[in-house]
């Protein structure tokens, strides 16, 4: 299959309306989540950042095998497309009903949020493993590649925005506590839903996937990806970030209630100063990376990143208007981050396919989602652990009590330093990646 021409504005669009559902999934949780289980349900800190880990985790199980299903699925609407829609579906209905709370406070009402969060994680996997394979199929172009995840990227900085700036408004605006955040969980459900029907619906001329001949089991699947160095290096340095970008995201509330002491517009500020200036640098990464190549563009970025991270210590003492400063310049090497890893990423899957001769993109897909999930779990729970060590009280009246200095120590530490060593060390390993544009033809085996 040559797919070798430009896609059309329309599809481009399309397909990044996607990350609307994507990223409100892949935010909120992570923001919201872990404070709303210890501020609001009164679970312990260390408890709390377990509830929110091992739903997550079970997705590096079923990852891959959503994956080796999609591979295999032959419909009218392509091997992928069913699962947008499908998948997007439930995950917008099983995410409001996360915060409903039919149990009131306490362990039960612990154990319900994890079990909900569990499914919702599943269908979240049969949304994202499709969607996420879709672009190594609708061209072998890798420089259209590049456009198409800026085009994702920017819908996703823009899913990240709403989601991650309004939903502690809504929180707030209606009541906080657990009614607050059942009026959240509907907000974000409809931001999943409009990106399920928008992917689905815009991508309906793209060209798409077909039933390939995929690897029987988890292991074999694994095996194959081993094989692919560029790939392997690429996912665990991937996953690294992932996990330091989610223990920052995981801070943003506590750091805006026990630092900056502004805990009714302090997140709503810090996300509108993290992801808006990635939506002005977007073109400039494009060029850097058009000069430099997507490796070196990479390393910038997460060194921009790490950077600004470490400058963060100084929130503690300097005045909220430095902060949101340093913030937006973290924003703008996480936008750089994500565009080039997951322009990366149809790259290694494209190599894959030029070395073997199968198509096999699911299972590619299904292990770097499964990475990524793992990386986004770890961080709340590496964050709430830290916090329970330092000393955190937490609450079930759905405002935050005040925290021993220990607490508020262990809180800025956990969102700066921690964040800026493993993206630090993800710079480091991306020294191994070794694939470049020559490697790749435009003529696909297929």
């Amino acid at each position: 299959m040559n797919n070798s021409a430009q896609l059309s504005t329309g599809t481009r669009a399309g397909y990044a309306l996607g990350s609307l559902a994507t990223g409100a999934f892949g935010t909120v949780p992570g923001l919201l989540l872990l404070p709303y289980l210890t501020d609001s349900l009164g679970v312990a800190a260390v408890v709390a950042g377990l509830l929110v880990l091992l739903p997550k985790a079970w997705d590096v199980l079923i990852n891959p095998v959503v994956g080796r299903i999609s591979d295999r699925t032959v419909s009218p609407w392509g091997a992928r497309r069913p699962y947008l829609l499908g998948g997007g579906i439930a995950m917008a209905v099983l995410f409001a009903a996360i915060f409903a709370a039919p149990l009131g406070t306490g362990s039960d009402a612990g154990l319900y949020v994890a079990v909900l969060f569990l499914a919702t994680a599943t269908a979240f996997a049969f949304f994202q493993v499709p969607y996420v394979a879709m672009p190594a199929e609708m061209t072998d172009s890798t420089d259209e590649r590049t456009r198409l995840m800026t085009w994702r990227i920017a819908v996703l900085a823009i899913a990240i925005l709403v989601s991650g700036a309004v939903a502690p408004l809504v929180v707030n605006a209606a009541g906080g506590g657990v009614p607050g955040h059942r009026a959240m969980g509907v907000f974000v459900g409809v931001l999943i839903l409009l990106g399920a029907f928008g992917s689905f619906l815009g991508t309906r001329r793209a060209p798409l996937g077909h039933a390939v001949e995929s690897e029987p089991t988890l292991r074999a699947q694994i095996a194959v990806a081993r094989r692919n160095k560029p790939f392997v290096t690429l996912l665990i340095v991937f996953v690294v970030q992932s996990v330091g970008i989610a223990t920052m995201l995981a801070g943003v509330k506590y750091v805006a209630d026990h630092v900056l002491g502004r805990p009714d517009d302090g997140p709503t500020l810090l996300f509108v100063a993290f992801v808006a200036p990635a939506l002005l640098v977007m073109p400039l990464w494009i060029r850097v990376g058009a000069r430099w190549g997507k490796k070196r563009a990479l390393t910038i970025a997460s060194l921009i990143f790490g950077a600004g991270a470490l400058a963060l210590l100084s929130a503690q003492v300097a005045p909220p208007v430095l902060t949101y400063l340093i913030t937006a310049v973290i924003g703008c090497g996480y936008a750089g981050q994500q565009v080039f890893a997951l322009s990366m990423l149809p790259d290694c899957i494209a190599f894959d396919e030029q070395r073997t001769g199968k198509r096999q993109a699911g299972v590619f897909t299904g292990l770097w989602t499964a990475g990524e999930t793992l990386g986004l779990a770890l961080g709340p729970g590496i964050f709430g652990l830290v916090i329970a060590v330092a000393g955190y009280r937490s609450s079930d009246t759905g405002v935050a009590v005040t925290q021993p200095a220990s607490a508020r120590l262990g809180i800025l530490l956990a969102f700066t330093v921690l964040p800026a060593l493993l993206v630090g060390l993800g710079a480091l390993l991306l020294r191994r990646y070794h694939l470049t544009a020559d490697q790749l033809t435009v003529e696909q085996v297929g």
